[in-house]
């Protein structure tokens, strides 16, 4: 045998190996495809998750392959030798990767609100494969191109409207950078996207150790029999069987401090909770984000911006970081000072008591108490009796939506829950037609992240005929041995902001899933869910829900009226705190050169100070090191939002209070104009078109009661 005959045999024998080997490749994709309920069309209502069968062990297969599927589809899109249009390249990428969409929608809700350390190890191995995965589109050059090409003059409405979305979504990646350019970009967010879930899983870490353990009941005067029972629930749990835990809640500031008469275990709790991400240990953040900071620098300046800030505004309401600082410095100044009478307020009572101390921040909200009662008669240990969680839900949530907006809502039992507290729900419209799907899980856990949220399983969309399968998660204690899980107006409060949420992602009317519902610009998104607010305090809403869980009576129309007229009580203090962690935000994100950046605590005090916003008796609403919306969740550079939105929110309730209130007729209005259009036309004109003028500050200073009313 000749030594040409060799290499050929040697050849043929490489291909035959070789192909053996990718067809078991190809079988083990297809099998997993047959047998991966993440891979496969959820034969459940509305795509609904099957979570009987989806396991720990389905999530890494079903990424790897829906990946490898969705690299394949871009490449038809991208390498298409017909002339570029609309439908052959724009609409081909917003509907491609159904497969990877479907697997992450419930991984990451499950990562949010139902983790475990198998589900962490795989959110830290695909963070930065997910990235690279999203750079391999966004920075596509081919496919820039092809949108590129495409005639804007020939198109309308929603086509129109997505092709610019996704050309702006390009050239925030960096589609116009150069070849090595891109390459530092793809560095940069592969590391951001593992330090991002290095630091979630820090701060679930640091959330967990700081919970605080108390030797008797004594220490915890001033808690309810259910909140005292609860703490000791969770004390054995933990294996400290006769004493009280005290979970960490993700504000600085903890619900029961309202309640402790300890001033030392008050003290205690606060600290923990502000101390909780600084102990220099597996918990401490501060190193993750510093990183982080530093390379969300490094990004905005490959982009040519000189600032992080001013990349990530572009795409926003508010566009530029000077506009958004602009209405923050306009609000803080009467924030602050109404926060500074109210501090006098309650340093005089203080006195009064012959306290023989001065006001600090663990103080606040056990005496703010104190005056909300002296001054209105009204104290949430009065009120909390008439907010029992199912009815506030049912007869409240519900009930404003259904007289709102029609809408009414079914049980359902018969659908697989990810836990077992989850519940389930049908949603129809107000002609009966069945809409959506919607879940709910209201209370906390040790592997669940802190705070609210709504999130889709399945986005709404015409053209892929697909209707909205919504979640909502809560934070709340969970009843223990029979006592009913009663929760305080903020806490109403939010789950109506939350529920304004899942009815613009239930309204949601557009063809195309990137355009759908909530997929709205950051500054906007909060708008509806805050104009649900008012809900919550409609006279005819209030007195539905707000049934004494006892006696089983109607809360007093005398009732209403305080908590109507103490509806402004603590503002300075809530709307300073909230300005804080905006600023706070925008500080971290405006730096224009690594060598601004210093420690933490010392970066963080400096900004406040630089702003008028380091007020001692009132703490930033989240420290730096457990400020997750901007480190670990989607709000960098964007916490600023919630207080444009609230502009948003008082000047249309101001418009909707002159015209009748929340009628079903105004309502409707508001679900044309703003619930139902997601980011399918341009949203200061839906505004406008809506209330009749551009948005303005003064409904903002005069609803929110930092100014007097004319």
């Amino acid at each position: 045998m000749t030594s040409i005959s060799k290499i050929i045999l040697s050849s043929t024998l490489v291909a035959v190996v070789a192909m053996t080997f990718f067809s078991a490749v190809y079988a083990q994709s297809k099998s997993d495809q047959m047998t991966n309920p993440l891979l496969q069309k959820s034969t459940l209502q509305y795509q609904s998750p099957p979570f009987d069968i989806i396991k720990d062990e389905h999530f890494a297969p079903a990424f790897d392959l829906s990946m490898a599927i969705h690299d394949k589809e871009i490449a038809k899109i991208a390498d298409n030798p017909a002339t570029p249009s609309f439908e052959n390249t724009v609409l081909e990428l917003d509907i491609c990767g159904t497969d990877l969409t479907r697997a992450t929608s419930v991984f990451y809700n499950l990562t949010g609100a139902n983790t475990n350390p198998t589900l962490q190890a795989i959110d830290e191995k695909y963070a930065p494969i997910f990235s690279a995965h999203s750079d391999k589109i966004y920075l596509n050059s081919k496919l820039y191109n092809r949108i590129k090409a495409i005639d804007l003059n020939a198109l309308k409405d929603e086509d129109k409207k997505l092709t610019q979305y996704y050309l702006q979504q390009f050239e925030l990646a960096g589609a116009n950078l150069t070849e090595a350019n891109k390459e530092k970009m793809k560095k940069i967010n592969e590391e951001l996207a593992t330090l991002s879930t290095v630091y979630s899983n820090k701060l679930l870490l640091a959330r967990k150790n700081g919970a605080v353990l108390f030797d008797t009941a004594a220490e915890l005067d001033g808690l309810s029999e259910a909140e005292l029972a609860a703490a000791k629930d969770k004390a054995k749990e933990a294996n400290h069987e006769g004493k009280y835990l005290i979970g960490l809640q993700n504000t600085t500031q903890q619900p029961l401090l309202s309640s402790l008469k300890n001033r030392a275990t008050r003290e205690k709790l606060f600290k923990a909770s502000w101390n909780r991400a600084e102990k220099n240990d597996d918990g401490d953040t501060r190193t993750t984000l510093e990183q982080m900071a530093k390379l969300r620098l490094q990004k905005a300046q490959l982009m040519g911006k000189k600032s992080f800030a001013e990349w990530r505004l572009q795409d926003q309401m508010a566009q530029k970081p000077a506009a958004a600082m602009d209405l923050l410095a306009k609000i803080a100044t009467p924030a602050v000072a109404k926060a500074k009478e109210e501090a006098k307020e309650i340093q005089n009572l203080i006195d009064a008591q012959k306290g023989g101390f001065k006001l600090a921040p663990w103080d606040w909200d056990f005496y703010a108490e104190q005056v909300r009662k002296a001054k209105y008669d009204l104290d949430e240990s009065q009120i909390k009796p008439y907010f029992e969680i199912k009815s506030v839900l049912e007869n409240g949530v519900f009930f404003a939506a259904k007289t709102m907006y029609g809408i009414t809502f079914k049980e359902r039992k018969d659908f697989p829950v990810y836990n077992p507290d989850v519940k389930v729900y049908e949603v129809f419209d107000n002609d009966g037609t069945s809409i959506a799907i919607y879940y709910l899980d209201f209370y906390t856990r040790d592997n669940k992240s802190g705070g609210a949220w709504m999130n889709n399983f399945v986005s709404q969309s015409h053209y892929l005929k697909q209707k909205p399968v919504i979640v909502n998660v809560y934070n709340f204690a969970k009843p223990v041995d029979g006592n009913p899980s009663l929760i305080s107006f903020d806490d109403v409060t939010t789950m109506f902001h939350e529920f304004g949420h899942t009815l613009h992602g239930l309204f949601a009317n557009q063809n195309y899933p990137s355009l759908s519902g909530t997929s709205v610009p950051r500054d906007y998104v909060e708008f509806p869910s805050q104009i649900n607010e008012h809900a919550a305090l409609d006279p005819a809403v209030l007195k539905n829900y707000a049934i004494h869980y006892k006696a089983k009576e109607v809360i007093t129309k005398a009732l209403i009226n305080k908590i109507q007229k103490a509806e402004t009580f603590n503002k300075g203090y809530q709307v300073t705190e909230l300005l804080a962690a905006s600023t706070l935000d925008m500080a971290w994100h405006s730096v224009e050169k690594e060598s601004d950046f210093k420690p933490t605590l010392t970066f963080e005090t400096e900004a406040l100070q630089k702003y008028g916003l380091l007020v001692t008796e009132v703490p930033t609403r989240y420290h730096t090191p457990y400020f997750a919306h901007i480190w670990g969740g989607g709000y960098s550079a964007g916490y600023y939002a919630y207080t444009w939105s609230k502009t948003l929110d008082y000047n249309a309730f101001d418009w909707m209070q002159a015209h009748g209130g929340m009628t079903r007729a105004n309502c409707e209005r508001f679900r044309k104009y703003i619930l139902s259009v997601g980011n399918s036309v341009d949203l200061n004109k839906a505004f406008k078109a809506f209330i009749g003028h551009d948005m303005q500050i003064e409904p903002y200073l005069r609803i929110s009661g930092l100014v007097e009313k004319k």
